[in-house]
């Protein structure tokens, strides 16, 4: 199992883009760059850029990436295989929250339907008879004796209380990513130090970007803030996060955080550069992981990480280039933090 599962993830590692991928990219015709996606094994886009697929771009760049953890999930087993499964639904929790939207607001169950993601063999929910529930109450109840009962009942409390479709969202994703760490710790004590980090780095992005967006841009108050916060045990854990939420300025949560995240965010001004920090110097932390003698899933799991956001850096360019955007608007949209590795 290891030996495939290494072998592997190495040769998709080629599949991973350069900065000066992105910049050849930019600077391909219009009319090649259906070719050059081919050439870089992602016929999926090119069929899309092309008009040749009805899918989206986003539907179509989740394709592939389902295709290639289908892949890696073959000599897996066990908390592993469940692990990367997991992983993926995502995807379908996106396809969740798309259903109930769409019937907050009346939408017709032939359009809904069209905006779902394809799941293939990683799909759970029985789309069709969802999109046609009679509202948004037969709709909850169908997914609460479905396969994610959990997320739903859980999410539906929160959403009953406060009547806010954002707060079906933001309860559904919390629980999402709740299930995430459960499922991450045995192998985080299995396999030790890298698939630790992978997953810290992860669930203290998506909690200081959530807190700062909450509380700050969306100004709910800090035990709501804090409600919607993924239960954490890595740099930011639960109580420090409490403590964080309460606090009354972007500034003074910056200067609160322990002091390597302090040091790396330093000169942040806003959530979009603190985003972008976090992310570049996650994706740094996965290449070295990936190119290291790591276990094989953290390596499969740092991989896929890194595959998704070449992705979407390739949409970027990609809808750029079809709105007309100058090249440095869209090297701006595509831009990664120095430390990075693209």
């Amino acid at each position: 199992m290891s030996a495939y599962l290494n072998t592997r993830v190495s040769l998709f590692s080629g599949r991973l883009w350069h900065a000066e991928d992105y910049d050849a990219l930019m600077q391909v015709a219009d009319e090649d760059i259906g070719d050059a996606l081919n050439r870089r094994g992602l016929p999926q886009l090119a069929r899309g850029f092309d008009n040749r697929d009805p899918l989206s771009l986003e539907q179509r760049i989740i394709a592939e990436v389902l295709d290639e953890t289908r892949v890696l999930l073959r000599p897996l087993h066990g908390a592993e295989r469940a692990f990367l499964i997991y992983w993926t639904e995502r995807f379908e929790v996106t396809n969740l929250k798309t259903l109930l939207r769409g019937k907050m607001t009346g939408e017709r169950p032939a359009a809904l339907l069209a905006r779902l993601t394809p799941m293939g063999a990683f799909g759970r929910l029985d789309a069709q008879t969802l999109a046609h529930a009679e509202d948004v109450v037969e709709l909850l109840r169908r997914l609460e004796a479905g396969p994610y009962a959990g997320i739903v009942r859980q999410a539906r409390r929160a959403f009953e209380d406060s009547r806010d479709p954002f707060m079906l969202d933001a309860a559904l994703d919390r629980h999402y990513y709740e299930g995430l760490v459960r499922r991450a710790q045995p192998l985080e004590d299995a396999l030790g130090a890298p698939m630790r980090k992978l997953m810290g780095a992860l669930i203290d992005r998506i909690n200081l970007v959530w807190l700062l967006r909450y509380r700050f841009n969306y100004n709910l108050p800090p035990a709501q803030v804090y409600f919607l916060l993924v239960a954490s045990r890595y740099a930011l854990p639960s109580a420090m996060l409490r403590e964080l939420a309460a606090l009354g300025s972007f500034d003074a949560v910056l200067g609160a955080l322990p002091a390597p995240m302090r040091a790396r965010l330093a000169d942040t001004t806003d959530i979009a550069a603190l985003f972008a920090r976090m992310d570049g110097s996650a994706a740094e932390l996965a290449g070295r992981i990936l190119r290291s003698g790591a276990p094989p899933l953290a390596r499969a799991f740092a991989y896929l990480l890194l595959r998704e956001r070449d992705l979407r850096a390739v949409r970027a360019i990609l809808r750029g280039r079809h709105l007309g955007l100058p090249a440095d608007d869209i090297r701006l949209a595509i831009a990664h933090d120095p430390g990075g590795n693209a």
